[in-house]
């Protein structure tokens, strides 16, 4: 049976940057099949090695909001992957924040039990890349903020979980991501001062109090295995605005990995950087750098964009029924808000605009209701059924219309949408290629 790649590339890619080459991988935080179809595409044509990750809000033992457990997703991998006969050999899959925060609500002792059944559950689906996330708080913790040695302590048990689930099984052993140095789920807000850059001390801290913690528990050898340190480089997204890399504020952290034997800095929320910030922060050895929202942005605006073509061309037009895409999805959000309303503030002229171009793109927590993707597949069927002219692709997707006449694409919808998340997807493969 084929199976999925180990955690080797990763451990190459950081023997590479600390050879003083400048080389990176992303990783694509996604479940929805166009962007995994989109990247095994556009990696594919490279042969390089594909890193997919989920968290443990869209996967676990429970289903999460994507209704997969990690075996589920490991096999919705493997589907992809056929479809676009990419090797499953190529992909290597990564755990992204795993911890308690699905069941912050319930006392640490019951967060903690379902904690571990989930990331022990992670590494027997395949799982090779663990970032281990318990920096949230329990029902029952009152001292808050928790300590580093808290945190360390906690991610000791998750991290034996993973352990003896791996000897068990006869699963790869993982590598390990330690750290957090990310905003609350969202992004960050509208308006926010200038992020802070993780400074040198808290970074070698982190560091110092997890070998510790880890060698009290026995988990010498799991540490070893820990290829890099989640830090904060200075670059976020918010609702409508992008905090881009500064390479001279982080100039000094940059420097510490340096000084870090096996490590490199995992850096998240990359998202809208530009492609000369992406390959900066891969210089400056932020070697992982995690997108996701960007992702589905795209996919966003290829379906809104198809669907103004289905008006103008398939109703307007051709006088037939359209998929009536933009008023089913605002409606079906308005009635769901339970995925935006506490990020878009209380204007109900900001919250609609929010949840249609807000660069935090909740909308991709609704591509799964039956509502929604009925539309989009009405949508689908009539412009496949009635592929509309040159100039209006043109009009509304002029780069994939560019395309289309080198003879590169077809005049298809999910082709067009997939061809639109692949821009997304080369700048990133261009920035981490050393």
């Amino acid at each position: 049976m084929t199976q999925f790649s180990t955690a080797q590339p990763l451990i190459e890619l950081v023997k590479k940057q600390k050879q003083g080459i400048a080389s990176g991988i992303f990783s694509v935080c996604s479940a929805h099949c166009s962007v995994l179809r989109s990247a095994m595409k556009e990696v594919k044509n490279q042969g390089e090695f594909l890193l997919i990750e989920a968290t443990c809000n869209q996967v676990n033992q429970f289903g999460g909001y994507t209704g997969m457990t990690p075996a589920d997703f490991s096999r919705y991998i493997e589907t992809i992957a056929e479809e676009t006969g990419f090797p499953l050999e190529k992909i290597i899959l990564g755990g992204d924040h795993l911890g308690i925060n699905p069941w912050q609500n319930e006392p640490i002792e019951a967060a903690l039990e379902k904690a571990c059944v989930m990331i022990a559950d992670f590494v027997k689906a395949g799982f090779t890349k663990i970032h281990i996330d318990m920096s949230m708080p329990a029902a029952d913790d009152h001292d808050l903020p928790l300590s580093a040695a808290q945190i360390a302590e906690r991610s000791a048990i998750l991290c034996r979980a993973a352990e003896d689930a791996a000897s068990a099984s006869g699963a790869a052993k993982p590598v390990y991501v330690i750290g957090s140095e990310v905003p609350p789920p969202g992004g960050a807000k509208d308006g926010e001062d200038e992020l802070a850059v993780t400074s040198v001390a808290d970074a070698k801290e982190t560091i110092r109090i997890f070998r510790e913690v880890y060698a009290q528990n026995g988990l010498q050898d799991a540490f070893n295995r820990t290829i890099a340190l989640v830090v904060q480089p200075g670059v976020e997204f918010g609702d409508h605005e992008i905090h881009d890399y500064d390479s001279e504020k982080a100039a000094a952290l940059s420097k510490t990995v340096e000084t870090l034997d096996g490590m490199v800095f995992e850096a998240h929320s990359t998202d809208y950087q530009t492609a000369d910030a992406l390959r900066k922060l891969v210089d400056d050895h932020f070697a992982i750098l995690k997108v996701g929202p960007e992702l589905t942005f795209a996919y966003r605006e290829a379906v809104y964009a198809l669907a103004e073509i289905e008006e103008v061309w398939v109703g307007n037009r051709l006088g037939l029924e359209t998929s009536e895409f933009s008023n089913v999805v605002e409606r079906v959000m308005t009635e769901k808000p339970g995925y935006w309303k506490k990020f878009y503030g209380a204007d109900p002229l900001q919250q609609a605009f929010s949840r249609k171009f807000s660069l935090s793109d909740r909308i991709r927590y609704y591509w799964n209701d039956s509502e929604i993707a009925a539309v989009v597949e009405k949508l689908n069927q009539n412009l496949s059924a009635h592929p509309a002219p040159y100039a209006l692709i043109s009009q509304y997707l002029p780069c994939e219309a560019q395309l289309l006449r080198q003879g590169k694409l077809a005049n298809d919808p999910e082709a067009l949408a997939e061809a639109h998340i692949g821009l997304v997807v080369q700048r990133y493969i261009d920035s981490c290629s050393g």
